[in-house]
């Protein structure tokens, strides 16, 4: 019987250990294998200092055929007491994209379908302590479905690149398997300086682009998803004055006007005329309106998926592929089709009601299953997931020649966006947040990925307690909510919970002009001055209109001494509180710049 081995390229990468494996060593569960040569490229990225390019080879010289069922490289480790993490891949269970690594820790962070709608995500993971950081990733240009595991035993992290290979590989002799382009990193801080190198090196190899947002989508949002599915065309018009009143320019109409999923036309609650009626009465009052949409969906009973079974993707016992959330079909990612009935869609949502931009919404925008059905007319099924952000890319480019300067979310909903689609849209967001950490978290991501991308901090009702304007404004995020004013559409499930009361009013009429004032949206994020997880108090710094804002957040912080990084140490400086309801100001010395806050939840400030 031949062996089946997986194959480990350590290629001396292993950091931090108490004993270094010997460089280029094959191991099958933990044991060194003879009868392979590994050949390890490695290649200094010009430019990006720390980024180390690997290619690597494994030869069959054992002199018979062996059996491969996958390939372990550029394995990394770092020992330490507190480690965190970057692992940015999605599972239903919508986890944070940066988290701590306990002994005994374990996630697989496989770039594939996780779950029927969940998949996808950015192909690196970051470790790090107070001292260093080590990360690995892929240099590959579309993304691939292989692992990125991360474990912990005792006081070692580790991780790496694993790549199953589905069907078991026939190695004979003289062969050689070689593994997908890869890179370690080796630095400070934690993920922020290798997810801006991993951006800048695919922008300069690859059709890689990270993209500038337009003015317009800096503005603070309101939402109608107050209202939720039921909502009405007059409870949305008769909103808008007070959505003026506070300050607020765009206007998203969200889930519930269309007769289902797949067939986006109107339903009988909204009418023929009720979508132009509402963009023309957004347009009136100074405002500008965003469409909800969830592309690629297509439920069962919709028109689409009876009429037009072309479209659907088909996986390969024949049956559909579920998209929980809403109990629907996927559509073809890469099939012409599908594509022709988007862009026939995009049209009407633009150029027929009016609007000016798109909520893309979903987790299964991230990713798709490998497609069988034979009218996409694909080479090979996984076709479909390596060419899957092409379908946003002619969504993006038809809603910019018809509508330049449109605004197009994408929202991968609780999920850890795909790394290509990224150049196709025009606004990031924090897609669900589950906590006001993930708010935070998910905008030092962006910031390094793509600097000049606006970033919607999502209805702040998502934070924690509901009202925590500070994390969304304090990272440099772009403000926004769903309230309902007079009052709630009495279908709501949250039975009110999103209504505009006098406490929460009093605060919009406090947090929007700051907003406004300050745009911190549109600053240069510093995301190398602090690091997550190690600093404490958690810290995000913006440079902005000659000032540099600094941002810190604890569950509660007692006086301890905080040094503010990045100022000229031959000036001196006054700080101010500008979120106090009567800002304080005080000066400090550049040459030590330390201060002494008492604060619980957040600490603004404006230093220049």
């Amino acid at each position: 019987m031949k062996k089946s081995l997986i194959l480990s390229a350590v290629a001396a990468l292993v950091l931090s250990c108490t004993a270094p494996a010997p460089e280029n060593a094959v191991f099958y569960k933990g044991k060194a294998v003879k009868g392979f040569d590994v050949i390890v490229e490695s290649i200094p990225a010009e430019g990006h200092e720390g980024m180390t390019l690997k290619n690597i080879g494994f030869i069959n010289v054992s002199g018979k055929d062996l059996l491969v069922d996958a390939i372990e490289t550029s394995a990394i480790s770092l020992e330490g007491k507190e480690i965190w993490s970057l692992q940015p891949t999605s599972t239903v269970e919508r986890l944070d994209w940066v988290m701590p690594v306990p002994d005994g820790f374990s996630k697989d962070n496989y770039l594939g379908m996780n779950n029927s709608d969940y998949g996808g995500g950015i192909p690196m993971v970051s470790l790090w302590n107070a001292e260093k950081n080590v990360s690995v990733g892929l240099a590959e240009p579309c993304l691939e479905t292989l692992s990125m595991p991360v474990k912990r035993k005792g006081n070692t992290a580790r991780a790496s690149i694993l790549m199953n290979l589905g069907e078991p590989v026939v190695l004979e002799p003289g062969d050689t398997l070689f593994a997908l382009k890869q890179f370690v990193y080796n630095g400070k801080g934690d993920f922020f300086g290798p997810l801006r190198a991993f951006s800048e090196y695919m922008q300069e190899t690859c059709d890689w682009e990270a993209p500038v947002s337009p003015e317009d989508a800096f503005e603070p949002v309101w939402c109608a998803w107050g209202y939720e599915r039921t909502f009405t065309v007059d409870e949305v018009i008769g909103t808008l004055p007070k959505v003026v009143e506070l300050g607020f320019k765009w206007v998203d109409i969200d889930d519930g006007y269309q007769i289902c999923e797949g067939d986006w036309t109107t339903n009988d609650r909204i009418g023929p005329e009720g979508m132009k009626r509402m963009t023309d009465a957004v347009h009136a009052a100074g405002l500008k309106a965003k469409i909800w949409w969830a592309p690629l969906a297509a439920d069962p009973e919709s028109s689409i998926a009876k009429e037009h079974p072309e479209m659907l993707l088909v996986q390969k016992d024949g049956s559909h592929e579920d998209i929980s959330w809403w109990d629907s079909w996927y559509l073809s990612p890469v099939n012409p089709y599908t594509w022709e009935y988007t862009l026939d869609l995009v049209d009407m949502f633009l150029a027929e009601w009016g609007f000016d931009g798109f909520k893309l919404d979903g987790q299964h925008l991230n990713l798709s299953a490998p497609d069988y059905n034979p009218a996409s007319g694909l080479s090979y099924p996984g076709e479909a997931q390596e060419r899957f952000p092409e379908f946003f890319q002619h969504l993006y480019e038809h809603a910019q020649a018809l509508k330049p300067g449109s605004v197009v979310q994408i929202c991968p909903c609780g999920c850890a966006v795909n790394f290509f689609n990224i150049p196709y849209m025009n606004q990031a967001v924090a897609s669900d947040p589950t906590s006001s950490a993930q708010i935070r978290q998910k905008r030092k991501v962006y910031a390094a990925l793509a600097p000049e991308l606006a970033y919607y901090a999502d209805h702040v009702e998502l934070s924690d307690g509901g009202l925590d304007f500070a994390s969304q404004i304090g990272v440099g995020g772009v403000i926004g909510t769903k309230f309902t004013w007079p009052k709630a559409n009495p279908d709501a499930t949250e039975n009110g919970g999103s209504l505009l009361t006098p406490e929460k009013e009093a605060l919009l009429k406090k947090w929007v002009p700051i907003y406004k004032e300050k745009m911190l949206s549109k600053g240069l994020y510093r995301g190398d001055l602090y690091t997550y997880g190690t600093d404490k108090p958690e810290a995000h710094v913006i440079e902005a209109e000659g000032a540099t804002y600094y941002a810190f957040y604890a569950e509660s912080w007692n006086g301890e001494p905080i040094e503010l990084r990045g100022l000229d140490p031959t000036r001196s400086y006054y700080v101010t509180e500008y979120t106090n309801d009567i800002p304080t100001t005080y000066i400090i010395d550049g040459a030590h710049p330390v201060i002494t806050p008492t604060f619980k939840g957040n600490y603004l400030i404006e230093v220049k």
